[in-house]
């Protein structure tokens, strides 16, 4: 199986803060910290990542 190739979000801190990455892996969208690679990554349907998304846009979303 090939590494999916993963992408810095761009909304994504340049000084070292947030730093999310994504990664295709055809059937399931994949969300890990940068800055913790070796920690894992998050497996999310193709319509919960667009949902996701979509609360993060919207502001719904809160720590």
């Amino acid at each position: 199986m090939t590494e999916p190739a993963w992408r810095k979000a761009s909304r994504s801190s340049t000084t070292g803060g947030d730093c999310v990455e994504v990664a295709d892996f055809s059937t399931v969208i994949g969300v890990r910290d940068s800055k913790a690679r070796d920690a894992g990554h998050l497996t999310l349907s193709p319509e919960s990542f667009a949902r996701l998304i979509t609360a993060i846009k919207r502001g719904e979303l809160h720590s």
